[in-house]
C-alpha cells in the first residue's frame, strides 16, 4: 500500500528507494524495541506513530520536493516546494505571493528587453503627453504601447540592457531569495516535528 502511495507521486525508482528506506527505519525500530511480552503491540504502537501508508508517502514526497528544491536550486523543484508552502497557512501564501510576483516581474523584463530590438516602435519607456490621471497616475511607464492615452515613445535601444539587468537581477535575488527561504522553512517544519514528537 505504501509502495503504491509512493508511486502515485514519485517516479517508480525513486518510490522504491523509499519503501526500502521506511523498512529499515521500521526494522531499527523495531529492534530497538525492547522485549515484550506483547510483540504484536509492540509493532502496532511503532506502526501507528509512523502513521496511515498514504500519509507517509505524502509526507516523504513533500520532504523529497523541499530537499530537492534546497540542494539542487532547480526551477519546478522550488515552484513545488512553494506550492507547498503556500498552502500551509497565510505567512505561507503571502511568501508564495512574494516568490511569484518577483519572478513574474523578472520574467516581465526581461521578454521586454529581448523584444525591443524586434519590435522597436512598440516596445520602451513611455510617456502620457496629458500628465497623470486623477492625480495618482504616473505620467511615465515602461512596456508596450501606445495605451489608451496618448502616447510617445521616449526610450530607445538604451532600454534593452535597462531590461535585461533588471530582469536578470530580480530572477536571480528571487531564485536565491526562494531557496533560502525554502531552507529556513524545511529547518522550521523539522525542528517543529521533533518538538512534537518529543512532547508525545
Amino acid at each position: 500500500m505504501l509502495e503504491r502511495s509512493l508511486v502515485a507521486v514519485l517516479p517508480r525508482d525513486v518510490a522504491r528507494d523509499a519503501v526500502r528506506e521506511i523498512d529499515s527505519h521500521l526494522r531499527d525500530r523495531i529492534a530497538a524495541a525492547a522485549a515484550t511480552t506483547n510483540e504484536r503491540a509492540s509493532l502496532e504502537k511503532i506502526l501507528s506513530e509512523l502513521g496511515p501508508p498514504q500519509r507517509v508517502a505524502q509526507a516523504y514526497s513533500v520532504e523529497r520536493t523541499f530537499d530537492e528544491a534546497v540542494v539542487t536550486g532547480k526551477l519546478f523543484a522550488i515552484v513545488r516546494a512553494i506550492s507547498h508552502v503556500a498552502m500551509s497557512g497565510i505567512s505561507g501564501f503571502f511568501a508564495a505571493l512574494g516568490v511569484f510576483i518577483g519572478y513574474a516581474i523578472g520574467a516581465a523584463f526581461t521578454v521586454l528587453g529581448i523584444m525591443k530590438p524586434i519590435f522597436p516602435d512598440n516596445i520602451g519607456f513611455w510617456v502620457n503627453d496629458e500628465g497623470p490621471l486623477y492625480g495618482f497616475d504616473l505620467s511615465w511607464r515602461m512596456g508596450v504601447g501606445p495605451g489608451v492615452r496618448h502616447e510617445h515613445l521616449a526610450g530607445g535601444y538604451w532600454v534593452v540592457p535597462i531590461c535585461l539587468i533588471i530582469g536578470f537581477g530580480l530572477l536571480f535575488f528571487t531564485h536565491r531569495g526562494a531557496r533560502k527561504f525554502l531552507a529556513w522553512w524545511r529547518q522550521r517544519r523539522a525542528a517543529f516535528t521533533v518538538s512534537v514528537r518529543s512532547a508525545l
